[in-house]
C-alpha cells in the first residue's frame, strides 16, 4: 500500500533550528527525524512513499532522492502555497492511489501496520485512524476523541471533555475518494473540515494502538524524543 506523508509544514515551533532546515530534517542522533520514519515503514514493507512538501523541500529531496539509497521508493507533491493538511492532499490527487495510509512527517508510531491495513478492510468505511487511549494522560496531548465500539464519533481539539478520552496518533488509512470532499486551490483542514462529514455520515473508524505515538512538534516533545529506542 502506498503511504503518503505530510511534510510540508513551517515548524515555527522549532524555531530557530527550523530555520534553515524543514522539521522533519531535524537530526535525533545524527540522522533526520524522517529517516527514521521512512526506515519504519521499510520495516513494514511500506516501500512506496509519496513526500507531500513545501517549506525548504528541496532539503528533503537531495537528502532522500527517489528512495533507493534506503531501498524504498519516493515521488513527491510539491506545495507552493500552505493549503492545510487536505489541501496538500487535494494538490497530490494525480499520484495518490485509491487506498493510501497517511502519516504526518513528524509524528512516529511504531506498530504492526499490517495489521491496520486489515482493520481497515475489514470496516469498508472512507477512513480510519488510529487512536490511543490517554485516559492516564502520558501523552501531554488534549484528548480529542470519543468513539463507540469502532465508531469515531466525535472528534474535538478544542474542548476539555471527560467524554473525549483517546487521541488520534498521527497515522490513518484513506481511500481516495476522500479527495472528492476537498475543494481544490483551497486552504482546507482534514481533521477540522472533513473529519466532520466523515463522522456525520458514519465512515470513519477507530483502531486502537497498543503503544503511545511521538513526535518532535515542540522542544520539549524534541528533547524526549533524543532518547526514544529507535530500532536500526
Amino acid at each position: 500500500m502506498q503511504t503518503v506523508i505530510l511534510a510540508g509544514g513551517l515548524g515555527t515551533r522549532l524555531y530557530p533550528i527550523t530555520n534553515s532546515i524543514p522539521k522533519p530534517m531535524v537530526l535525533i542522533k545524527g540522522r533526520p527525524f524522517l529517516e527514521y520514519l521512512l526506515l519504519m515503514l521499510k520495516r513494514n514493507s511500506l516501500n512506496k512513499i509519496l513526500l507531500c512538501v513545501g517549506y525548504l523541500c528541496d532539503k528533503i529531496k537531495v537528502h532522500f532522492g527517489d528512495g533507493h539509497r534506503l531501498g524504498i521508493e519516493i515521488k513527491y507533491s510539491y506545495e507552493k502555497e500552505l493549503l492545510g493538511t487536505g489541501g496538500a492532499l487535494k494538490l497530490a490527487s494525480d499520484l495518490i492511489e485509491e487506498k493510501f495510509l497517511l502519516l504526518y512527517g513528524d509524528s512516529y508510531l511504531d506498530i504492526d501496520y499490517g495489521e491496520f491495513i486489515k482493520f481497515f478492510e475489514n470496516q469498508k468505511t472512507m477512513g480510519s485512524i488510529v487512536i490511543y487511549n490517554n485516559t492516564m494522560g502520558d501523552t501531554d496531548v488534549k484528548n480529542n476523541i470519543a468513539i463507540n465500539g469502532d465508531r469515531i464519533i466525535r472528534y474535538d481539539k478544542n474542548k476539555d471533555d471527560p467524554f473525549l478520552k483517546y487521541v488520534e496518533a498521527g497515522v490513518s488509512i484513506f481511500r481516495k475518494q476522500l479527495l472528492d470532499l476537498i475543494e481544490a486551490n483551497q486552504i482546507v483542514s482534514l481533521e477540522n473540515d472533513i473529519f466532520p462529514i466523515l463522522i456525520k455520515n458514519k465512515e470513519l473508524t477507530g483502531y486502537q494502538s497498543p503503544v503511545r505515538f511521538c513526535d518532535i512538534g515542540t522542544f520539549d516533545r524534541l528533547n524526549l524524543f533524543q532518547n526514544f529506542g529507535f530500532k536500526p
